[in-house]
């Protein structure tokens, strides 16, 4: 079985895409922004990995978000529930966590199928 790597670097690789799976790195947005920008940020950097990797958020497996304040909840969700696609919605969880930079508001982790 074959496994590439998209954008690889020295600590790890945006995407992989191993045996009809993609899996992404975490994606964040511009650092400061507010939850909604960087949410919006997130998102188009997962369509543009997907479209690389030749999939789409119809084939969403798994979604993975940490905010920095769970009080961004409601601004985020206003943003992800316009973007996803409501026939084919991924399994997700939602949590607070202490990201890289207190620049970062939110992260998203994402896998899906080829």
């Amino acid at each position: 079985m074959s496994i590439t790597r998209l954008h690889p670097g020295p600590r790890m690789s945006q995407a992989v895409i191993h045996n009809g799976t993609v899996y992404l790195a975490g994606q964040v947005g511009t650092p400061g922004a507010d939850v909604a920008s960087q949410t919006r940020d997130c998102l188009d950097a997962i369509d543009a990995l997907l479209e690389e990797a030749g999939t789409n958020k119809s084939k969403l497996l798994q979604v993975i978000i940490w905010l920095a304040d769970m009080a961004d909840f409601q601004d985020m969700n206003a943003v992800y529930d316009a973007w996803v696609d409501p026939a084919n919605p991924a399994a997700r969880a939602c949590g607070e966590a202490k990201l890289a930079t207190p620049d970062y508001k939110v992260e998203f982790i994402v896998t899906a199928a080829v």
